[in-house]
């Protein structure tokens, strides 16, 4: 039996604080906790797996470290804001390393762009591609500082589920072309076909079809140059346990391998919850940060707005397929994030979003962490990661049967383009496929990043922040205002400061 220290006794007595539980140990759930924690709430956190980050769960095998998820840090000022509500420094506990190029972008061809946030290198890098496009690359920055300012920096951590927040932004959205696709918006500027993929792809980054994705996207490009592109040394895990660390140094509590049931609701409020254990705990509130399908449709007593049928009508993101593997020799030569563009831009992804058919080719994203940080490898060695975007489960596919030959055409890939001779220096090998994103995140369709952004599911037309039909619940996470990304997500988490009360001490 726990026997409790005296000086543990008198806190647990005299914490009246109003308690919040946290359904969920992602970045959008520890950010919320953070937060809440920082305002006067005793927040305890629930988190089903056996780690805390969720998506940026780390992988450990045969002496190699492998981030799960997440792997590009940009905004990073919103954690530093967690770690200053905290009364800490980010850098106390995390070392952030700016990227340089952010990505490599390698063409079909095996040509390649160096992408960074210099504006005379990316000048120069357009004009070597195409030097007529340089002055419509200009102006697609300057429409992207536009959106940015506008759609990030104003809107980001505003909550949508008032109809009149929606109705004061349509003319921004409208002037800024929201109602486009991004790719739309960049072959306005753009006129070479290979630039208007490098300025188009990053929708991909938050589950999103570029073709199909709200042209409000299309900030992401000043984001990045504005505050660069970063890496965790150590990997994207030392982030979440940072957080962690900050919550339980505001006397929160974080609970792994703890499974919810479901939320309880007394009289239209949110009271707390039941695990699958049978244990009930009760809260002043719930923050959900589990997938909005789950919080919706099986975690709450009764349909809600956002019901199962209309989960099943609306567009889901991509799947994801993740490949991670250690090689027993290093390539140098390879940048800390390189994009292996397939033969296909439109087609591939028509084939990945509309007909969920799983392509002979692929685009591909490469990670090599040990570029920057080596610790992650034994010496000698590299760790990689490549990502493939892919049909989420609604397309039918067998991941059990389709999981090893389709990472072997993915090493032919490799082999024949950035890594010769890997066949012969893999000394580790993992996958995760959208049927993983089911099993293991309750991924709704095993979809990478909930919801697809498009016009139509994004901002008052997602799921809200703040429940309209169960006072004192509170939603958080990609499936949710404002969505996928880690910017997204902390925002989403920012947003409660708008729409949580203050916290009220009982005497």
């Amino acid at each position: 039996m726990l026997t409790l220290a005296p000086d543990q006794k008198v806190r647990q007595e005299i914490d009246r604080r109003p308690h919040a539980a946290v359904i969920g140990a992602g970045f959008g759930g520890l950010a919320a906790a953070v937060r809440l924690g920082a305002r006067g709430y005793r927040v305890t956190v629930l988190e089903r797996l056996t780690q805390a980050g969720g998506r940026a769960r780390v992988h450990r095998q045969d002496g190699f470290t492998f981030d799960a998820g997440p792997t590009i840090v940009t905004a990073p000022q919103l954690f530093e804001e967690l770690w200053h509500l905290a009364g800490r420094r980010l850098s106390d506990d995390v070392t952030l390393v700016p990227m340089d190029p952010f990505y490599r972008i390698r063409f079909a061809d095996g040509s390649s762009f160096a992408y960074n946030g210099d504006p005379e290198q990316m000048r120069a890098e357009v004009a070597r591609v195409a030097p007529d496009d340089v002055a419509g690359y200009e102006r697609f920055m300057a429409h992207s500082r536009a959106v940015c300012q506008i759609g990030f920096e104003q809107l980001g951590h505003v909550p949508f589920d008032r109809v009149g927040a929606m109705l004061r932004i349509a003319p921004d959205l409208l002037r800024l072309s929201g109602h486009r696709s991004v790719h739309d918006v960049v072959a306005r500027y753009i006129r070479d076909e290979r630039l208007r993929t490098v300025f188009s792809f990053h929708p991909l980054l938050i589950g999103g079809n570029p073709f199909r994705a709200s042209a409000i996207y299309c900030l992401i490009a000043d984001l990045e140059r504005r505050w660069g592109v970063h890496f965790a040394m150590g990997g994207t895990g030392q982030l979440a346990d940072g957080l962690v660390r900050l919550i339980r140094s505001q006397r929160g509590r974080v609970r792994l391998g703890v499974d919810v049931a479901r939320i309880r609701v007394e009289r239209g409020e949110a009271t707390g919850v039941e695990l699958q254990s049978g244990e009930t705990i009760a809260a002043d509130m719930v923050v959900s940060n589990a997938d909005s399908a789950v919080t919706h449709a099986q975690l709450l007593p009764q349909p809600q707005r956002w019901s199962a049928g209309r989960f099943r009508r609306a567009r889901s993101s991509m799947g994801l397929f993740v490949w991670y593997f250690g090689t027993s020799r290093r390539y140098p030569e390879v940048d800390h994030h390189t994009i292996l563009l397939g033969p296909r831009y439109r087609g591939l992804l028509a084939d990945i979003f509309d007909r969920k058919r799983l392509a002979d080719d692929a685009s591909l994203y490469l990670h090599r962490p040990t570029a920057t940080d080596p610790s992650l490898a034994p010496a000698g060695c590299d760790a990689f990661y490549v990502l493939a975007p892919v049909p989420n489960l609604a397309g039918g596919q067998d991941w059990d049967a389709l999981a090893e030959p389709y990472r072997r055409r993915i090493a032919r890939i490799l082999e024949t383009s950035v890594l010769p001779g890997l066949s012969d220096v893999i000394v580790t090998s993992k996958m995760t496929t959208p049927k993983d994103f089911q099993d293991d995140f309750l991924s709704y369709r095993g979809s990478g990043f909930g919801l697809e952004p498009v016009l139509t599911q994004s901002a008052r037309f997602r799921p809200h922040n703040r429940s309209g039909a169960v006072r004192n619940l509170y939603l958080v996470g990609a499936g949710t205002h404002p969505g996928a990304g880690l910017p997204g997500v902390l925002s989403s988490a920012r947003i409660l400061d708008s729409v949580v009360p203050d916290a009220r001490v009982t005497a």
